[in-house]
């Protein structure tokens, strides 16, 4: 007789829904939780990011530091992780180099500018005791998460604990690494550099594989563009704006999107016509 396999009611849930669910809310919260903390100051949303720090992310500032680096110099030989430099360098051995960017930032006065506006952009956090500490003591919460996962039931835990967070990283390190790729996907924004959108890394990875989007608009709370663009985190942002949660939230606008496309072919919009 084979048995009825429910997925919420009359079952008892085991270790791996418990990674799946993890896997699952933790990837959204380190898509949503970062840039809304950075425009809105909020106690919950710092206590998540102690929590994304858990999935081996490091801690908020260097995560800071090296995305606004990225955007700066994006592909070219600043770049933190650019397939540039080669597909396992963009992939992941960026890591390991940690002279990287000592060695490739050039002296010229351009860069010493821009490199001291990324450091006058994270004053805000530098200023925040909560985020020194968690800066200070980083490896200290890893650690810790191991010793928790290993006395609640054992190895098995520990294991699966850690390929939960192997599977929260990996997907953003495909997006850091290979979605630099002309081959990878499609790019239907002009941007200075060669990133792109893939459906699959788009769902995979709650809105982040439509990477074009991210780099043709920093500033939008939304990633995926379009209706049919899986962007999980700008569902909760919207259920965050209707709870009264979220405020001043971004997204490009049709003219906005009109000069970027790459096909305008000179006319406006219908529904943002200039007078």
């Amino acid at each position: 007789m084979k048995r009825e396999r429910r997925f919420l009611s009359k079952r008892i849930w085991d270790f791996s829904d418990a990674i799946n669910l993890g896997i699952l809310f933790l990837g959204i919260a380190a898509v949503l939780a970062a840039p809304y903390h950075f425009t809105r100051n909020a106690l919950w949303v710092s206590l998540v990011l102690h929590w994304v720090t858990l999935h081996l992310g490091r801690d908020p500032m260097w995560w800071v530091s090296v995305h606004r680096h990225h955007h700066q110099f994006t592909d070219s030989d600043r770049d933190p992780h650019s397939p540039v430099e080669g597909f396992w360098f963009g992939h992941i051995n960026w890591l390991f180099h940690h002279n990287y960017l000592d060695e490739k930032v050039s002296v010229s006065p351009y860069t010493y500018f821009a490199l001291i506006v990324l450091l006058l952009q994270l004053q805000h956090l530098q200023k925040q005791a909560y985020y020194r500490f968690l800066e200070k003591t980083y490896y200290l919460h890893l650690v810790g998460l191991a010793l928790l996962l290993y006395t609640v039931e054992g190895l098995s835990h520990l294991i699966w604990g850690m390929v939960r967070c192997t599977n929260n990283i990996r997907v953003p390190f495909h997006i850091r690494g290979e979605f630099n790729v002309p081959y990878m996907g499609g790019k239907p924004w002009k941007t200075n550099d060669l990133s792109r959108k893939n459906w699959m890394v788009g769902l995979l990875g709650h809105g982040e594989g439509w990477h074009n989007n991210h780099h043709a608009f920093e500033f939008s709370a939304r990633l995926g563009l379009e209706w049919w663009q899986i962007d999980a985190p700008w569902y909760d942002i919207k259920l965050l704006e209707y709870l009264g949660l979220a405020s001043n939230v971004k997204v490009p606008t049709e003219i906005q999107k009109f000069k970027l496309s790459h096909e305008n072919h000179n006319e406006f919009p219908q529904t943002e016509k200039l007078h």
